[in-house]
């Protein structure tokens, strides 16, 4: 089962906690001084802000999905749709290790459909690497390895 994606960048993220907070009616699943995660079942949603770097409003939205068959049915959906995709294993992002790919709308808005396989604990462990001070995870359009993480 798919689970709607949103990430929102914030300005001032302890006002959007407790914004959201009341919002969803509860805390966040996931709360780190530069990001927040709400993980709901009613809406299933995966719903994050962040304060890395980005002008607020909508960073990205996406699926997330529960298996890794269900990650390459939907690569393969885009695919034959002739819709071009930057696919990202084991990419290290928003305290999370996912396999991911991320595609754009006609309008540039980025989509972002991944698979969690575990936990790390900074938010953008290859844009760290490479000093990067960017907002994690949109990969950039020069981004040269399915590594690159962050534009």
């Amino acid at each position: 089962m798919k689970r709607f994606h949103v990430h929102v960048s914030v300005h001032d993220l302890p006002e959007s906690v407790r914004f959201y907070s009341g919002l969803f009616g509860a805390p966040p699943s996931v709360e780190k001084a530069d990001y927040a995660k709400w993980m709901l079942d009613d809406p299933k949603v995966n719903f994050a802000i962040s304060r890395r770097g980005r002008a607020a409003g909508v960073n990205h939205l996406g699926f997330q999905v529960e298996s890794d068959d269900e990650l390459k049915e939907l690569r393969e959906q885009v695919s034959k749709a002739g819709i071009a995709a930057l696919d990202q294993a084991a990419a290290s992002c928003c305290y999370a290790k996912s396999d991911k790919y991320w595609i754009e709308d006609p309008q540039g808005v980025a989509w972002e459909t991944f698979h969690t396989i575990g936990s790390v604990p900074i938010f953008g462990e290859e844009a760290q690497r490479s000093g990067e001070k960017s907002a994690c995870c949109i990969p950039t359009a020069k981004a040269e390895s399915t590594a690159a993480c962050c534009g």
